[in-house]
């Protein structure tokens, strides 16, 4: 039974390097599609995956098959989507990426994310998890792109702000009647005691605060040179908090 993880949060609050750790982590003991759902598209680099054809390319490229009236006769749009998005997959041992992108023409990311929607329901049978990397704030699950997820990671760091809008998203979720059977808080870049102020919030929201992930200074080291954050030492701390999230969830036995 494939289990859906979809990782959410404000911007700038490692919600990247929280899924390509738990990536790394869940592709050990069984297959892994990791979801780039960020148009900005970092989650590859991250993994140290080469960055393959997007979803916001795909659109583009249907669009204008469409247009020119080139799209083969007899292929159905759908069956195309598909084709396209089978061969947008980057493999890797464990684990296949596939990324949002941003799409090149105008208007909005409706018809992208629908295809997202769309290929997450017919790919996810293949793997033993899906890993969904968020964009910012709440567009995809205001727009549904993440449906049917059965463990919301909503990351925080240590500010007011960001728990806040972890705490709107609990409540968004509410609205839309989407089915979510675990909701979570984990705090990013723990750095001491959190305030009598969070706390606060964190109780009256009723969230479950069920991680405090440590600041790891090698984080920052990986990024100067270009590395990968998956080169993190084995047994930095930030690993270890990782683990005891996944087992509190459920993901591992």
């Amino acid at each position: 039974m494939t289990k859906t993880i979809t990782i959410a949060g404000k911007g700038g609050t490692g919600k990247t390097t929280i899924a390509a750790l738990l990536i790394e982590l869940l592709s050990k003991r069984g297959t892994v599609l990791a979801i780039d759902a960020d148009p900005s598209s970092n989650l590859h680099l991250a993994l140290g995956l080469p960055l393959g054809q997007t979803v916001g390319s795909v659109r583009e490229e249907m669009l204008a098959a469409v247009k020119s009236r080139s799209m083969e006769p007899g292929l159905a749009k759908q069956d195309y989507i598909e084709l396209k998005m089978q061969e947008s997959l980057v493999e890797s041992k464990g684990m296949d990426l596939l990324a949002m992108g941003r799409p090149e023409g105008p208007g909005c990311y409706c018809a992208a994310n629908s295809m997202l929607r769309t290929c997450i329901d017919r790919l996810a049978n293949n793997y033993d998890y899906v890993v969904i990397d968020s964009e910012a704030g709440m567009e995809h699950i205001s727009r549904q792109t993440t449906r049917d997820v059965d463990i919301l990671l909503l990351a925080s760091d240590m500010s007011m702000r960001g728990v806040i809008s972890a705490a709107r998203m609990k409540e968004l979720i509410k609205e839309l009647r989407t089915s979510v059977e675990c909701v979570a808080l984990v705090i990013n870049r723990a750095d001491g005691e959190l305030s009598a102020e969070i706390k606060k919030v964190i109780d009256e929201a009723k969230l479950e605060l069920i991680g405090l992930l440590p600041n790891e200074p090698a984080i920052a080291e990986l990024d100067s040179h270009g590395r990968p954050l998956v080169e993190l030492p084995a047994h930095s701390q930030l690993r270890k908090a990782i683990t005891e999230v996944a087992q509190k969830v459920g993901l591992l036995s």
